[in-house]
């Protein structure tokens, strides 16, 4: 697939999870901004290419520790590259803190972790970020409900739930199937019109 391509059913993910999140935000008093919506929404998009939710690191594909990242951006000699760090511990934070509670808790890793770590790194970026200050504000003073909004939004809903969604567009892309291009339209995902034949 093309980087146009890419591009195109990255904005088509991040859509339908912006309609997800805007339907399950009003719900929240006061619900969130719309920037602040369209941010969770690209992220979670973003995340749906494993090459920007996995590292490669010593041999290894695997998540970056949090508290390695945390570590990392304390360690950056450049704001500007401190400011990409904590962006990524925060969106991390919010991402597994959401998606996968019951796998952290049991090692040990508590919804108040993703919390201070993903709500930390937010609040820096509120300061500190050339961009975006009042959507990094917002996810700093709001972060425990944004991790309910996420997880609501990734919810299982029939048959799939956001990873499995995910995964089923992962194998669509590799295979061009047109069971799983059927699939996936059946779910609401859009797909490229040039991408279907």
């Amino acid at each position: 697939m093309s980087l146009v391509q890419q591009q195109k059913f990255a904005m088509t993910l991040a859509d339908y999870f912006r309609e997800r999140l805007e339907e399950c935000g009003q719900q929240l008093t006061p619900p969130p901004h719309e920037d602040t919506l369209w941010y969770m929404a690209t992220m979670l998009a973003r995340f749906g290419d494993s090459d920007q939710l996995f590292s490669y690191d010593r041999g290894e594909v695997s998540i970056r520790p949090l508290a390695m990242l945390y570590k990392d951006a304390c360690e950056a000699g450049d704001p500007r590259e401190r400011c990409l760090i904590l962006r990524q511990l925060g969106d991390l934070a919010l991402f597994l803190g959401a998606l996968f509670p019951e796998s952290f808790a049991r090692r040990g890793i508590l919804k108040d972790y993703f919390i201070g770590m993903g709500g930390g790194a937010y609040d820096y970026l509120s300061e500190n970020s050339r961009q975006n200050r009042h959507i990094f504000s917002e996810l700093a003073a709001m972060f425990a409900r944004m991790l309910e909004l996420v997880a609501q939004v990734c919810a299982r809903q029939k048959l799939f739930d956001a990873a499995d969604v995910l995964n089923l567009y992962q194998r669509w892309r590799q295979s061009r199937d047109p069971r799983l291009a059927g699939q996936l339209l059946a779910l609401g995902i859009s797909l490229p019109e040039s991408d279907l034949h």
